[in-house]
């Protein structure tokens, strides 16, 4: 591949990942404005974003079969459409909070099919050496969207109304039409074999990263508005959303430009990630602006910032079957954002922001140790398969 197809690929796998996730960090970003016109409190929001969420967590699985069948070329393009078709109907047709639930169950597949067809899209087209940084690029598009919908707080929905801010959003995603990349077709796609994979590992990991997602969701959901209820103006409390996102940029393109540079150990840093990250979430618990700010760059740039590593060490143990493989681990991750934004919007009305940031944070320490379990079930399964390899080499000279 030419320097200039896999910066094309790239940019395009980019423009496609954050058009597709637009629409619920949109959502959260705008929480107060939306709350002020159609009556959401924080459990409410949570809900809708949890009924996203769990859509997404139900459909992965067929999506990422889908995805192998039809090829990326055709699905990414799908999403695309699918996703300014909902933020339109947001735009025109949410008068209500029922209105507003049935628009976010029925988008929820486009980011499904965003996220897996570029992660198809990546491993099939990028160059080896550089899939790492690809993944950690692609995966930065997610704080990207929540940047954009941070800056759309003061921008548009302080100005002319939220409302315009999803209309922009539309625009987006039809634009990015024109930059998706090629792809594959439906006769690229390679057989699912799943005799290689290791299920069980991958599993427990999809779990593990099910609580961590669980918990980062809140970060990007309710950061506004646990500011803004702590006393902090909207519009700043945007900025403070934007300045988290683009730690979780940067982060996770660094994530990626190592791992193309290390040997192994990518499950390992996951959990790191992890565990060090609940501190910064922790700190979110605490009063006071310097306490808001250092929490959200920590939570950001770690709890945040290990979704494109993970999805890399997947795609290099599974590459037969990388949308497939992937699909499993994001049912946990989708789960976990269904589950996350309904608890901590409970814990937020019933007890306190800081009851749920602290809940949220020991769910994210929890999420690093068992990434940590997963990871030693990857190599008892690599360890097992080589004995296998070593085994069946053997057959000839002894036969």
């Amino acid at each position: 591949m030419s320097e200039q197809s896999a910066l094309r690929t790239g940019a395009g796998a980019v423009a496609i990942t954050t058009a597709t996730v637009l629409p619920v960090f949109l959502l959260g970003a705008l929480s107060v404005q939306i709350g002020a016109e159609l009556g959401f409190d924080p459990a409410a929001l949570g809900l809708v974003v949890s009924a996203y969420f769990g859509v997404s967590a139900l459909v992965s699985l067929p999506v990422g079969k889908l995805v192998e069948r039809l090829g990326s070329r055709r699905t990414s393009r799908i999403g695309l459409v699918g996703a300014a078709v909902a933020m339109l109907a947001t735009a025109w047709l949410a008068r209500s909070s029922t209105a507003v639930v049935a628009i976010v169950l029925l988008g929820a597949w486009t980011n499904v099919m965003g996220q897996l067809s570029t992660n198809l899209t990546l491993a099939r087209a990028m160059p080896a050496a550089r899939l790492g940084l690809s993944f950690g690029v692609k995966q930065a598009c997610v704080p990207l969207a929540t940047l954009l919908a941070g800056l759309a707080v003061p921008a548009v929905g302080l100005t002319v109304g939220w409302r315009w801010a999803y209309v922009i959003g539309a625009a987006i995603a039809l634009a990015a039409l024109a930059v998706a990349p090629h792809g594959s077709g439906p006769e690229e796609r390679s057989a699912d074999r799943t005799a290689e994979r290791a299920t069980g590992a991958l599993v427990v990991i999809g779990i593990a990263a099910g609580l961590g997602a669980a918990s980062s969701t809140g970060l990007s959901i309710f950061l506004v508005a646990s500011a803004v209820d702590g006393g902090v103006a909207p519009g700043l409390a945007g900025l403070v959303l934007t300045l988290g996102s683009v730690v979780a940029v940067a982060m996770r393109m660094l994530h990626g430009w190592l791992a193309d540079r290390r040997g192994g150990g990518h499950v390992a840093v996951v959990a790191g990630c992890l565990i060090l990250g609940a501190a910064g979430v922790l700190l979110l618990a605490v009063p006071g602006s310097l306490a808001l700010v250092v929490g959200t760059v920590l939570g950001f740039g770690l709890g945040w910032s290990w979704p494109g590593l993970l999805q890399f060490a997947v795609v290099r143990l599974n590459p037969a079957a990388p949308a497939a493989a992937t699909a499993i681990v994001q049912v946990g991750v989708y789960a976990g954002g269904c589950l996350g934004p309904v608890g901590f919007g409970l814990l937020a009305t019933g007890l306190s922001f800081a009851v749920a940031w602290v809940v949220a944070a020991a769910a994210m320490l929890v999420a690093g140790l068992g990434v940590l379990v997963g990871r030693r079930m990857l190599l008892r399964h690599r360890a097992a398969a080589a004995d296998r390899a070593a085994a069946r080499a053997e057959i000839p000279a002894t036969t």
